[in-house]
């Protein structure tokens, strides 16, 4: 377990549902999924990428929503960089988190 944070530490995270719009398999890599991610108005649509690519196929991400931390500092992934990270279960096989009903693409998670 990691050490106890506090509730200031923890509301520092920007955590929304976004909504992927495309993806795709970038040919640089045989690991990641590059995904584009609609998070309303306010926020834009941004560029992911997750190390899903032997569980998960693009077609499988696009038009569902899941949960994301959009204040999570930039990385460069190849040529482009990764605007944020889509929260899922540390596994065997990473474990994806669906939302029981429909919410709007930028959402406040809390």
């Amino acid at each position: 377990m990691k050490p106890t944070i506090t509730y200031d530490d923890f509301s520092r995270l920007d955590l929304r549902v976004g909504k992927v719009v495309a993806a795709s398999l970038p040919d640089w890599s045989n690991k990641l999924i590059r995904y584009e991610v609609d998070f309303g108005q306010e926020i834009g649509k941004r560029v992911l990428f997750s190390g899903i690519r032997k569980w998960y196929t693009p077609e499988s991400l696009i038009n569902k929503s899941f949960i994301f931390v959009v204040n999570l500092e930039v990385k460069k992934m190849g040529d482009e960089q990764s605007q944020g990270m889509m929260l899922m279960v540390d596994s065997e096989k990473p474990v994806l988190f669906t939302l029981m009903e429909e919410v709007p693409a930028g959402s406040v998670v809390r």
